[in-house]
């Protein structure tokens, strides 16, 4: 079974038979666009598939499917999917609103790079949302990996200034930092980040740094919209893409991919600590297609 099994599929290509004509394109424009692709993102697709069917001379639906899967994976490739951690220690930010399971997401890319042999420290930087900081005590606790914490209210900068100490002194592979999940003030929030990537700077200077922002892929357009704003306010370099199961429609990973020229990284299809995996763009495009 397959890591994205779970994902619901486009079914255009289910009925082998039918002609590569202009109802058999209207026909994938719609299932793409339900399929939370987005309107300009698909209509870009669906041109570019017209364009390969006609160089490639395409005559069969089997073989337009396959060109429809390269078509998707070549759009999701939006730069590099692999996590920049070539500096000890290596950093990386976990932005996203409220409700997204960026803790979540953080406990279980925890637990699998203390799986590869690495030494991680998770950094409570969400010091305004109540629970946070025990939220990921208890995945410190499962990933059996160190926290650095303070008290709920805590100016977010000090606890990364105490997370990059303590990385230095127990020599530590990757930091994981957990930040506030609020967007209702973009300048609040950008001042926030501002504050922490300047710790970060004067504390680590030469370090490898990532921004990854946590989506949950059932809020369709919604995400998309998300992903633009955090992009302008904190800049981001790759999306973990969570909840890619039953309801979810995981077109929106091409809009974010195509529309925002930032690679997916990481994509969740459940609860589970293995439900959560580096994404792979050509599996990808197969299991929706």
């Amino acid at each position: 079974m397959g890591f994205f099994d779970k994902l619901k599929k486009i079914n255009i290509f289910a009925s082998f038979g039918s002609e590569l004509n202009d109802d058999f394109y209207d026909e994938l424009e719609e299932s793409l666009i339900l399929a939370d692709t987005g309107m300009d993102t698909t209509l870009e697709l669906v041109e570019e598939l017209r364009r390969r069917v006609r160089e490639k001379g395409i005559k069969t639906l089997e073989e337009a499917r396959s060109c429809m899967v390269e078509v998707i994976a070549d759009a999701l490739n939006a730069g590099d999917g692999e996590l920049n951690l070539s500096t000890t220690p290596s950093v990386v930010l976990f932005i996203g609103v409220n409700g997204v399971g960026k803790t979540t997401t953080i406990g279980k890319i925890g637990a699998q790079l203390r799986g590869e042999g690495r030494k991680v420290l998770f950094c409570a930087a969400d010091t305004f949302r109540a629970a946070a900081a025990e939220q990921l005590t208890i995945w410190s606790d499962r990933a059996g990996v160190d926290i650095i914490k303070q008290h709920e209210g805590a100016d977010p900068a000090a606890v990364v200034f105490d997370a990059m100490s303590a990385a230095r002194a127990r020599k530590s592979d990757v930091v994981l930092v957990d930040t506030a999940g609020r967007l209702h003030n973009k300048q609040n929030l950008m001042n926030e980040l501002n504050k922490i990537s300047r710790v970060i700077d004067r504390e680590l200077p030469d370090c490898a740094r990532e921004t990854l922002l946590v989506l949950d892929a059932t809020t369709g357009q919604n995400g998309l919209i998300q992903a633009k704003q955090f992009k302008e306010a904190a800049g981001i370099t790759g999306i973990v893409l969570t909840k890619l199961d039953g309801t979810a429609k995981g077109g929106i990973a091409i809009a974010i991919a195509k529309e925002l020229g930032v690679p997916v990284k990481y994509a969740g299809v459940g609860e589970g600590i293995d439900d959560l995996k580096p994404f792979d763009a050509a599996d990808f495009a197969q299991a929706l297609i």
